[in-house]
């Protein structure tokens, strides 16, 4: 038997091996144990490239299957692959629509099952992934600060309205007047006015009153109306 025989035989009982592997209904370590490492890069290339041919529950299926094999650096790498189709189908939707899709038109755009799209919203905060992403959009926080506040330097209203919104000077809420009535008073803030208080008021001071309640500021000002 020849180098070239010799060879291609090798191949036959490889490729053997991991369709039989890939016949099971769950792929374990115990499985894969007897590969050789050529054996298991070729297994590794064979899976990734029926993963990215297979799409919705099809997929789903085909994950676990060989989830128990995959290292925690592949499983990052899955996670990402869907957060990336699913954060680009979301950006062309608003873009074309307007508005947030809904799970099913993601699931059309990406291929991905609902079930997969709902998991991945439901765990999102909590996937170390995460945590990761946070800090590269604050890092990145200085880069955007500053190109907004080129645009509003250059004369853009709406990009000096962010600015500042963005540094925390605007919007700043004021303390709202609580104005309660409650039976025969009316508490404005810490200031009780009650029937008994409005009889010992003198007619100017009753005055003063009705101006304010009407808006009429020249009487509150003692102005000439």
């Amino acid at each position: 038997m020849d180098i070239t025989t010799s060879a291609v035989n090798q191949l036959i009982t490889s490729k053997n091996k991991i369709n039989n592997l890939l016949a099971k209904q769950i792929i374990t370590l115990p499985d894969i144990a007897h590969l050789s490492q050529a054996e298991k890069n070729h297994m590794s290339e064979v899976l990734t490239e029926r993963l990215d041919q297979l799409k919705d529950e099809v997929r789903d299926r085909y994950l676990s299957k060989i989830d128990p094999i995959l290292t925690a650096g592949t499983r990052h790498a899955v996670w990402e692959y869907n957060h990336m189709v699913i954060s680009e189908a979301i950006s062309k939707f608003i873009q074309k629509y307007g508005v947030m899709p809904k799970r099913g038109a993601i699931a059309d755009e990406t291929g991905l099952s609902r079930q997969t799209i709902a998991k991945h919203f439901n765990g999102y905060a909590q996937h170390p992934m995460f945590d990761a992403e946070m800090e590269q959009f604050k890092f990145m926080s200085n880069s955007v600060l500053s190109t907004v506040f080129k645009l509003a330097n250059n004369g853009d209203m709406r990009a000096a309205k962010l600015y500042f919104e963005m540094i925390g000077t605007l919007n700043k809420q004021q303390p709202a007047t609580v104005v309660n009535e409650q039976n025969n008073y009316i508490q404005i803030n810490n200031t009780i006015l009650s029937q008994q208080n409005l009889k010992s008021l003198s007619a100017e001071q009753l005055d003063m009153i009705e101006g304010i309640i009407k808006g009429e500021k020249s009487k509150v000002l003692g102005l000439e109306a």
